[in-house]
């Protein structure tokens, strides 16, 4: 919800009352992810989408009637519906969407946090109406309406604020909401009962990267471009300039080492090393593996990354440490050129961070493909 965060806030001071709309479950090739928003004014203006199109205008009446009720509702959009060329996912999806009569007060603080802070990260819970399935022409509503209460809210540092009235129930929330959050990806968990859904609030991801090279500079503007926050760290002036890195958020003259604490490296970035020079590579490698850094790669050939496995054994790194290292890195995508490289360092790091398996779409199992 943070990218229509401007537009919220436009109308939050224009004093029009907001519904909201949030993907909460998607089966086949659903086009939206779960999480993805859409805002409906009390004047009809709308902004965000839940299906690229196909479903936004039933999706609108459906949150009509709840700002009208004060009632939330899941509603199932489908190409099961008999209405399917209609309001339906004619790429033969299946969606279910959280139609909310308003902006629920903790998505609105989430989204305004997390974009500020690297510890902001927020899990908001919303506890679903029961109720299963049911089949219909048209899209169908899954079970009945209920009032828009309070969220349970979980903070990165593992507090949580609320409960499920059950304390086995309330642990395994907060472990499934972490692991969600450690995943940047939002669903629906089963707890005692009762489904609640996860909305994912973490923070922006971002991507460092020792060595202000021409590879470098390529993989600041692809990672601007997928929304991380980029840093380039190098200890040579004549390297690290604004001239060579217009587009980079954070551009930062030293030794990686001592730079680690300065930026708060840790496990919700991915470090890249490039610099090709075992001053700076060394350093740069252990400090991302001793701090958590949820992807490290670091360039060189397959004797370059034996030579730094022994020399960092022998400082006294651990052979289950040093394994985490991606390293020749990127995916093998045949390109030599800066631009070619820097995109596949970029494809394997979306693919660590989905957990994915980085293989050719017409090789991956059809539940898996069928997402993308």
């Amino acid at each position: 919800m943070r990218e229509l965060l401007p537009v919220l806030e436009t109308w939050l001071a224009d004093g029009v009352a907001i519904s909201r709309a949030v993907v909460i479950r998607t089966y086949g090739s659903s086009p939206r992810r779960e999480g993805a928003v859409m805002l409906l004014a009390a004047d009809g203006r709308i902004e965000g989408s839940v299906s690229g199109g196909c479903v936004e205008g039933a999706t609108a009446e459906h949150m009509a009637e709840a700002r009208e009720s004060g009632e939330q509702r899941v509603v199932r959009f489908g190409v099961s519906d008999a209405q399917a060329w209609d309001v339906g996912l004619a790429c033969g999806g299946t969606i279910d969407v959280l139609a909310q009569p308003a902006v629920p007060p903790a998505a609105l603080d989430a989204a305004r946090s997390t974009t500020v802070g690297r510890d902001s990260g927020r899990v908001v819970v919303t506890v679903l109406p029961q109720g299963s399935p049911e089949s219909s022409a048209g899209p169908s509503l899954l079970g009945p309406s209920a009032p828009l209460g309070a969220s349970l809210i979980v903070y990165q540092d593992g507090r949580l604020e609320g409960t499920l009235g059950d304390e086995a129930a309330d642990s395994a929330l907060l472990e499934a909401s972490i692991a969600a959050l450690s995943r940047g990806i939002s669903g629906v968990l089963d707890l005692a009962g009762q489904q609640v859904f996860l909305e994912v609030f973490a923070v922006r991801p971002r991507l460092v990267i020792v060595g202000a090279v021409a590879v470098a500079a390529a993989l600041v503007r692809l990672a601007r471009e997928l929304g991380y926050e980029t840093v380039v760290i190098d200890g040579r002036p004549a390297f690290a300039t604004r001239e060579r890195f217009p587009d980079v958020d954070h551009l930062i003259e030293g030794w990686p080492d001592e730079v680690a604490a300065m930026i708060d490296l840790g496990p919700a970035d991915a470090l890249v090393v490039l610099s090709h020079d075992p001053k700076f590579d060394d350093p740069a490698v252990r400090v991302g593996l001793e701090r958590g850094c949820r992807y490290v790669g670091a360039i060189g050939s397959r004797k370059t990354q034996r030579g730094r496995r022994d020399r960092l054994l022998a400082s006294g790194l651990r052979e289950a440490q040093l394994d985490r290292v991606r390293g020749p890195i990127g995916l093998d995508l045949g390109g030599r050129e800066p631009a070619e490289t820097a995109l596949a360092i970029m494809a394997e790091i979306v693919a660590a961070r989905y957990e994915a398996s980085a293989r050719p779409m017409c090789e991956v199992a059809p539940d898996r493909a069928a997402h993308s």
